[in-house]
């Protein structure tokens, strides 16, 4: 039986664009990409923090160090420039792999640059 767990979450950045007219997805500074172990086309769930939409997308990579959070097509009707969302992916685990797994968290600066990245294990307690 696999289960889901988190795999990789980008933690309280803020939305910089939203462009009902792109064609889907969420734009992401590629460089954020990188430290949270994302990839261009992996399905990804977004948590708005200030509105409480959600949705689920796809990623695709921004310019390299523009702090860019972009929502994209119907989603950026549930998104407006400032606010605060939560990117997350998951993965489905058999039992033996669970105590092996580390999700990839990345917390965020301002201006959408990683400011800290941290491994979870689903035996520690977030601190």
């Amino acid at each position: 039986m696999l289960r889901p767990f988190l795999r990789a979450k980008i933690h309280r950045a803020r939305v910089t664009r939203c462009d009902v007219e792109y064609v889907g997805s969420i734009s992401i500074d590629r460089e954020l990409l990188a430290a949270a172990d994302l990839l261009p086309l992996e399905q990804v769930d977004v948590y708005n923090l200030t509105r409480g939409t959600r949705f689920t997308t796809y990623c695709i990579a921004g310019p390299g160090g523009s702090g860019e959070i972009a929502v994209n097509g119907a989603a950026a009707h549930l998104a407006t420039v400032g606010d605060l969302v939560i990117v997350a992916a998951f993965c489905h685990l058999d039992r033996e792999d669970i105590p092996h797994h580390r999700a990839r968290v990345v917390l965020v600066d301002e201006a959408n640059h990683a400011a800290e990245v941290r491994e979870q294990t689903p035996f520690e307690l977030p601190g």
